[in-house]
């Protein structure tokens, strides 16, 4: 019989006696025996990872994490920090909050699926669409969904259009999501950081299902065509999808008003520090395709003594009862993040949640026009109206900048021989004289 440790496992529930028994009743000797591993497939070796006391293992990683250097980032790059509230982490930090999994039995989860319910209605009224769920995995994710959504809608049409400027790391999740589905992604032309609209136009066909567009975009540009673009879209047949964020929908026209079908994005920019890779999907549209929303929506109903109640509703994900009527094969969402963009929401209101956006394009107007001053220095590249970041040109080589700058303490990006992306936000800020006189000293 299998040989067991001593002490029982704390996150296995049986005892070894009640292994035992379970074993004695399939016929089998060991736990082992009830997997067909090809010897070739098993790890027969150790990991090599030998014990130690939490205090040792805290002092190794305090020395690793020291190793980093201080660097004041101006980044972006789809990643962008903003002051969180405290009061965020004390609400969300809650046990009923922290310790909950899908929210699948409602008359123990009212709290927070009232959140959940309340961080649709904002993404509802900042859209201007019918329909939010209750959030997807993240940006790029929420794209792939988008895409596979006009599937449904125009099943016989199999093109879906990108800007040429799409962030790689997106593109590629949005091939990945429909590689199996008969699509074939084509990029259309950009111009000074903004769609090239009389290009574009030749490439609309009875086979494009959807176009998708950013604004602001890669660059940091606002899109100053989307109503042209959806028309454009739409006289052909087309779905047009928008990529955005929450702090930037609070400033800009709503999207339905621009003939948007789709709204998909980063809600995590509102409740969540940057963590260049954690996020929230945005995910929004028109109430024609209520049916075909991926995930699950927070719908609201009474119960039996005519009290307001909450609940998961349109569940049509793969593992659920009917599957072969599933929209999308997600199976879990980002609940817990989606509350945190909610309270973190609720806590600026309507005022609070402008005056962030209103920063968010005053700042890199009054960081790109400092360095504009430099000689050598083109800031912004191109004339558009930009939200957190935007291309600086310079003389010099763009990673001979970025290096001699890191030694002065700042990182940026290279994304050419001689451009780079600067971001700059409420959190970065206080440090824009100081990386301005930085960026001379390189720059001379």
């Amino acid at each position: 019989m299998t040989n067991f440790p001593s002490t029982q496992s704390p996150y296995t529930p049986h005892t070894p006696a009640d292994v035992e028994a379970m074993l004695l009743h399939l016929g089998f000797e060991s736990i082992e025996d009830l997997f067909n591993i090809p010897p070739s497939l098993q790890f027969s070796d150790s990991f090599k990872i030998p014990p130690r006391s939490e205090h040792e293992i805290k002092t190794e990683l305090k020395e690793i994490f020291d190793k980093n250097l201080p660097l004041v980032e101006f980044l972006g790059h789809g990643y962008y920090s903003h002051y969180i509230p405290s009061l965020v982490d004390h609400i969300s930090d809650r046990s009923e909050f922290l310790t909950s999994y899908t929210q699948y039995q409602p008359e123990i989860s009212q709290g927070f699926l009232q959140v959940l319910f309340e961080y649709q209605s904002l993404i509802v009224e900042l859209t201007g669409l019918g329909i939010a769920n209750s959030s997807m995995y993240d940006f790029a994710t929420s794209i792939g969904e988008a895409a596979l959504l006009s599937g449904r809608i125009s099943p016989t049409r199999t093109t879906i259009l990108v800007p040429d400027i799409l962030r790689p790391e997106r593109l590629s999740v949005l091939k990945n999501y429909t590689s199996n589905s008969g699509f074939k992604i084509e990029s259309y032309p950009t111009r000074d950081s903004n769609t090239d609209i009389e290009k574009l136009e030749n490439l609309f066909s009875n086979d494009v299902s959807m176009i998708y567009i950013e604004s602001p975009n890669s660059h940091g540009a606002l899109e100053e065509s989307i109503k042209h673009i959806s028309d454009m879209a739409h006289a052909s047949g087309s779905l047009c999808c928008l990529g955005t964020d929450p702090i930037a929908l609070s400033i800009l026209e709503p999207p339905s008003s621009l003939g948007i079908d789709i709204v998909v994005g980063d809600a995590s920019v509102l409740g969540l520090p940057n963590a260049y890779g954690m996020g929230v999907g945005l995910f929004a549209c028109r109430s024609d395709y209520l049916r075909q929303v991926p995930g699950r929506l927070v719908g609201i109903t009474k119960d039996a003594t005519n009290r307001r109640a909450y609940t998961l509703t349109l569940q049509t994900r793969e593992q659920h009862i009917r599957r072969e009527r599933a929209t999308s094969n997600i199976c879990t969402n980002q609940a817990w993040v989606a509350l945190r963009t909610a309270i973190h929401a609720a806590y600026l209101g309507p005022h609070g949640l402008i005056n962030l956006a209103k920063q968010c394009i005053e700042l890199p107007l009054e960081l790109s026009s400092k360095l504009d001053t430099i000689e050598g220095v083109y800031a912004p590249l191109h004339s558009r109206h930009y939200f957190r970041e935007f291309v600086v040109r310079t003389d010099k080589m763009a990673m001979e900048v970025v290096q001699s700058l890191e030694t002065k303490g700042y990182a940026v990006s290279a994304i050419g021989d001689h451009e780079l992306l600067i971001c700059v936000t409420d959190t970065n800020a206080s440090h824009i004289d100081a990386f301005v006189d930085a960026f001379k000293e390189v720059n001379s």
